[in-house]
Formats: C-alpha cells, sequence, structure tokens
C-alpha cells in the first residue's frame, strides 16, 4: 500500500466497512468541506439494520479473535501504527478538509493515531491476571476476560483521534468494534481508520465502521450484543446515552462535554500566561472538550491580561487551512456557528464587554474575548465550543477555587503561577479528572489516563492501563485436586 493510495475513493466510496466494503442499508451523503461548502466526496450511512447486520457479524468473529495468540492481535496493532505514520499526509488531507483542521492540528491527530495503535499493542501483552488468597484448600484466581463487543461512539472535533482511542484498545484486548464515527467527519474520523486496519490484516468481521446519526447510536447501544459502549460527546447525548444503556445493563464509559478553567494566579508571567490563554481557548477553534472556557485572572493582572489576549486574538489570521497559513479553520457547521454566535451575543446584551471578535464570515468566527463576565452569563456559565475566552477577575485563592468549582463540569484544570508548589496545593482543592500546573487546559497523550468527573463524564475510562478496565471483564476461578465431600 503506498502512501497516497491508502484514502483513494474508488475504495470506499459511498459504502460502509464490516466484511470488506459494501452498500449501506441507510444509503449514503455528501462528505462536505466546511470552508468552502463543497461536496468532497459521499460517505455510505448506516442504519438500524446495518447495526444489527454488523453486531452478528462482529459476535462470531470475536470469538475466533479471543483465542488468538497476544502476538498476532499485537503484530496487527503495531502495522496499523506504522500505517497511520506512513500514510500521515493522505489521512491529513481529509482531517484539513473535512473537520476544518489546521495541519498542525491534523498532525497532532495521526500521531496520536499511531501512538494509541503501539500503546494497545503493549496491552495485548499485559497480565491478563492474578492469584488471589483463598481460605479454601484451593488455587483462587482472577482473570481478565474480553467484553466480547464493543461499542464506540465518536464526535466530529477531533475525529481521528477519539475515535481510535477506544476502537485500538479494545481490538488488542480481543473484542471486536462496531464503531460510529458523527457523519460530518465520516471519512477522516471512520474510513481512515477502517482502511488502515484493513490493510494491517485485521481478520475480517472485527471491525465495522457506520457513520450515522442518532438512530445508529440508540441501535448501538441497544443492541443485546453489544456489552460495553464507549461515548464520546456531549453532556445531554450522554446522558441519553447512559439511559438507554442502563435499561439494558450495558456498561458505558462516557468521555463528555467540558467549560474547564484556567486559572491566572497573581504571581503568573504574563506574557506566557495570555500565550497558554489563547492557545487553550482558540485552539481548533475552540471546538475542543478540553478547551479553556473559563480565564479566571487575578485582579492585579486581569486589565493588562484582557488588553493582551484581545491583541493575541485580532492578530490570529482565520480562514481556509486547504489553502492558506492560518491559526483557525472554519467552524464544523452553521447550526455550530449559530450557536456559538448566540451564546457571545447573549453574554454582551447581559452586560459583559466584547474586546475582541464576536463577529464571523460563513463558518469562520474570529477569536472572541469577553471582558466584565459575571457568572451568571451564557458564555461562562455554558459549554460554548467555540472560540471564545470568557475572563472573570477573582481577589483571593479561596474566590479563585470557589470560582473553579462551582461549575457543573470536571474535565481539566489549568493553574497558572510562580510557585508549582502553590498550584499542586490549589488543585486539591478542585474537582477535575486532570490538571495541569503551569500549562493551559489542552493535552492528552497515548499513555495517559483520560475522563472527567460530574457532568463531564464517568471517570477514568480512556488511556494508558485505563483501558483494561474499559475493555475487560473480570472472572473469578477456583480450582480444586478433587472434588470436597459436602455435608448433604
Amino acid at each position: 500500500m503506498t502512501p497516497d493510495g491508502l484514502m483513494d475513493s474508488k475504495t470506499w466510496q459511498g459504502q460502509v466497512y464490516g466484511d470488506g466494503w459494501t452498500t449501506a442499508h441507510g444509503g449514503d451523503a455528501a462528505v462536505m468541506e466546511p470552508a468552502t461548502g463543497a461536496e468532497i466526496g459521499r460517505a455510505g450511512i448506516g442504519d438500524a439494520e446495518d447495526v444489527a447486520r454488523a453486531t452478528t457479524r462482529a459476535a462470531q468473529a470475536q470469538r475466533d479473535w479471543a483465542a488468538t495468540s497476544f502476538e498476532e492481535r499485537a503484530a496487527v496493532l503495531r502495522r496499523a501504527g506504522a500505517l497511520f505514520e506512513r500514510c500521515a499526509a493522505d489521512i491529513e488531507h481529509w482531517l484539513v478538509r473535512e473537520a476544518g483542521s489546521i495541519p498542525p492540528k491534523a498532525a497532532v491527530e495521526t500521531h496520536g493515531a499511531a501512538q494509541e495503535c503501539y500503546e494497545a499493542a503493549a496491552l495485548a501483552s499485559r497480565p491478563i491476571g492474578e492469584i488471589l488468597a483463598t481460605a479454601q484448600p484451593r488455587l483462587s484466581l482472577a482473570r481478565r476476560v474480553p467484553v466480547g463487543v464493543v461499542g464506540v461512539i465518536a464526535p466530529f472535533n477531533f475525529p481521528l483521534i477519539l475515535g481510535i482511542r477506544s476502537v485500538a484498545p479494545a481490538l488488542a484486548l480481543g473484542n471486536a468494534v462496531v464503531f460510529k464515527p458523527d457523519p460530518r467527519t465520516a471519512v477522516s474520523g471512520g474510513v481512515s481508520i477502517a482502511r488502515v486496519f484493513e490493510e494491517a490484516g485485521l481478520p475480517a468481521g472485527l471491525l465495522h465502521v457506520l457513520p450515522g446519526g442518532p438512530e445508529v447510536g440508540e441501535a448501538l447501544v441497544a443492541d443485546p450484543a453489544v456489552r460495553t459502549i464507549s461515548f464520546t460527546g456531549s453532556t445531554a447525548a450522554g446522558r441519553a446515552v447512559a439511559e438507554l444503556a442502563g435499561r439494558h445493563l450495558t456498561r458505558v464509559h462516557l468521555e463528555l462535554g467540558g467549560n474547564s478553567a484556567l486559572v491566572v494566579l497573581d504571581d503568573a508571567d504574563p506574557e506566557l500566561a495570555v500565550s497558554a490563554g489563547a492557545w487553550g481557548s482558540f485552539l481548533h477553534q475552540g471546538q475542543i472538550c478540553m478547551t479553556t472556557g473559563r480565564h479566571l485572572v487575578h485582579a492585579s493582572l486581569a486589565d493588562a491580561y484582557v488588553e493582551a489576549l484581545a491583541a493575541h486574538a485580532e492578530a490570529l489570521p482565520v480562514g481556509d487551512p486547504a489553502t492558506g497559513q492560518v491559526a483557525l479553520g472554519p467552524l464544523i457547521d452553521a447550526g455550530q456557528r449559530d450557536k456559538v454566535h448566540g451564546l457571545v451575543m447573549s453574554t454582551v446584551d447581559a452586560g459583559a464587554r466584547l474586546a475582541a471578535g464576536g463577529r464571523y464570515d460563513n463558518l469562520f468566527y474570529r477569536p472572541t474575548v469577553l471582558d466584565a463576565v459575571t457568572t451568571d452569563m451564557p458564555a461562562y456559565a455554558q459549554e460554548v465550543f467555540g472560540p471564545v475566552a470568557p475572563v472573570v477577575r477573582f481577589s483571593t485563592v479561596d474566590e479563585a477555587v470557589e470560582l473553579a468549582t462551582a461549575s457543573g463540569y470536571g474535565l481539566s484544570l489549568g493553574i497558572l503561577t510562580g510557585d508549582a508548589t502553590r498550584g499542586l496545593a490549589m488543585a486539591e482543592r478542585i474537582p477535575t479528572g486532570i490538571v495541569h500546573v503551569n500549562d493551559q487546559t489542552v493535552s492528552d497523550e497515548a499513555v495517559a489516563p483520560f475522563g472527567g468527573v460530574r457532568d463531564s463524564g464517568t471517570g477514568v475510562r480512556f488511556g494508558g492501563t485505563a483501558n483494561l478496565d474499559a475493555f475487560t471483564e473480570t472472572r473469578w476461578i477456583t480450582v480444586r485436586g478433587q472434588v470436597p465431600a459436602y455435608p448433604f
């Protein structure tokens, strides 16, 4: 497979993946380029019938896969990682055009996808159990076994990483996967993963890729063959997934929304703090669950911070990432743009000062800074999922802790300070799944545990050894030399 042939549309155009590429019962849909509004391909779209067919086939294929040597499973994952590296440019082309990614962000995704596969390969040979203490004359064991069929549902914003981080470890640990990527990024977040594993030699029937809307997600969660759901998306959608999964006693792992705080203490370096804040709020147009959604700045620094952050925002170039050297590309669609703009304008109407941005051209939304914000204003209290930086002032550490904690979300937290020990002490008082002292809120690595608390999800369910808990069950096994005698 040559690098420029992996994503050749002749292979996948208008089809879905399972036992090879097949016509979807749900038909196909246009692949749109947000920057231009042009149709750049057609992707197969699944429906409930496609899900039923996929889960039945996956359950059959999984039994043989679970019995396969860990060496063979690991080898497939290593080959997949190498393909993500070798074919990076081909995949990044689609991440730029379909997902609106700037090229450096697209490169982060292909690098991350390769690393997720390599880390998953290492999981295949991890110890699968332990010997337990027992009061009986027997051998007592706890053994990890594959879940069976895993359903994966991923969003549009980092479509490759947020899909592969569940698909790869689930496969490595002996499961089959039915994967629903967001239909808005069906190629960069779905076709790319299917093609990589197809070329890596994954046996047929183990991976099914069915882009689709809520109907496909609901069918996947409700299917009796699916024993675990790995979902990444909005908190509202996550609640619906959890409710449906609960009715079927299906285990569910949720990585949901965020409204992450960046706390700038009075001893922080002002220039570095502004740079970190701009990156945290404006990277990928703010369409990241870990985006810095709330800037909590000490009153002694706040005026200068707002002025400098607004200057950064006004200087950042916004445009088509496929044709220009830009810092921000387009938002994913008009619905997302209108939601972002509505939150910005309602916050201004409530009394905030628009220090920068607050305007758009088609789907290109200017990076926006809001000053004089209060905690009840919409762009502060809600997850915006756009390039918006609301700034709130505080006077004491206790006040900053109260502000950072007073949110339903608990995904990521950044604390900027001249004293790292002070930052660690502050972090202990704020409930989040992720904390970065002297960095902004957006960061992820394949080796690191990842997840949020409260409205941001069900805790650490992704990354590193957390994948063992996510995609295996624990079975208790005892062995005696002979059958004991019982009193009746």
